[in-house]
């Protein structure tokens, strides 16, 4: 079962070394060359979710699959992953180029009202993507030189001013338009579509047993989604031919499969994380599902 990767992941993997107090640092930010972390003879980026934040310029042309999305960019692209949503790319030039910055949300906490979460580009359902022209990229690339710089500087206050640079360069974004090519919603059922996806995916994969599946209902979903429930339902069924129920249950008998096969959490601990009350009401929602028992699923 694909687990979140965490900051301590990319370093292990990507780079082979682990910052001094990294556990410590609630509030981590770094920034990379592109080049350094991918391409040729470097490990793969997997399809995952992160618990950090990433801002990149890619230069190049590459395959972008982020929740639901599949697309296929080239030139500059300024990309903004939040942690909510799983991603990879697929680089289809041999030495894909540019940067990226990584941090986690409390880097911005304390110091952003309402935090980063709430601009534009890091929230569900909004296009985290901006193709960028040879002066945008030259703008953007400023910035990130400039972040590099002040890494390896021993200013004081350089975090505060990296935070400004940021801000900077989301603000440029936003001035922009985002890359409306890039997304082929046919219409309004679509994208209502393509959010309740995202919902329902952030939900997952359940980790531990202390986390708990909380969106259940049609009813959870359309209020997240400041939607009536009708109108949420008449979307979804439109656009994929099933019930906005049916894709709830179905992604709850998933997860339910990969926690019992790949965990040994007792049926009560999976019960509980999956959102049942009792353990004999999720003993009836997997035999209705799956046609077994739980327990005979497990063995």
């Amino acid at each position: 079962m694909a687990k979140t990767e965490t900051i301590e992941d990319f370093y292990r993997q990507k780079l082979n070394w682990m910052p001094d107090n990294l556990q410590k640092d609630i509030g981590h930010f770094n920034v990379f060359r592109l080049e350094d972390c991918v391409g040729h003879g470097k490990t793969p980026v997997q399809y995952t979710r992160r618990d950090y934040y990433k801002v990149a310029l890619m230069r190049g042309k590459h395959i972008y699959h982020y929740a639901d999305k599949s697309l296929e960019v080239s030139g500059t692209t300024l990309i903004f992953f939040n942690p909510s949503v799983p991603y990879t790319f697929q680089p289809l030039t041999e030495e894909p180029s540019g940067y990226f910055c990584i941090f986690k949300d409390a880097f911005f906490t304390e110091r952003l009202k309402g935090g980063i979460r709430d601009l534009p580009m890091f929230m569900p359902g909004h296009k985290p993507t901006y193709v960028l022209n040879k002066t945008q990229d030259k703008y953007v690339s400023r910035i990130f030189d400039k972040m590099l710089e002040e890494m390896g500087s021993d200013y004081v206050y350089k975090y505060d001013l990296i935070r400004n640079y940021i801000m900077e360069m989301i603000h440029y974004a936003l001035k922009m338009q985002p890359s409306e090519k890039l997304y082929q919603h046919a219409d309004a059922n679509t994208r209502i579509t393509s959010v309740f996806t995202e919902l329902l995916e952030r939900q997952f994969p359940i980790e531990s047993p202390s986390q708990r599946f909380t969106l259940r209902s049609a009813r959870d979903f359309a209020e997240q989604l400041a939607l009536h429930v009708n109108h949420l339902n008449r979307a979804i069924r439109l656009t994929t031919g099933k019930t906005t129920t049916e894709h709830i249950f179905e992604r709850l008998t998933s997860e339910a499969k990969a926690l019992l096969k790949h965990t040994d959490w007792n049926i009560s601990e999976i019960s509980y994380c999956l959102g049942f009350e009792e353990p004999a009401h999720f003993n009836h929602f997997f035999k209705k599902q799956t046609s077994l028992t739980p327990s005979a699923f497990r063995n």
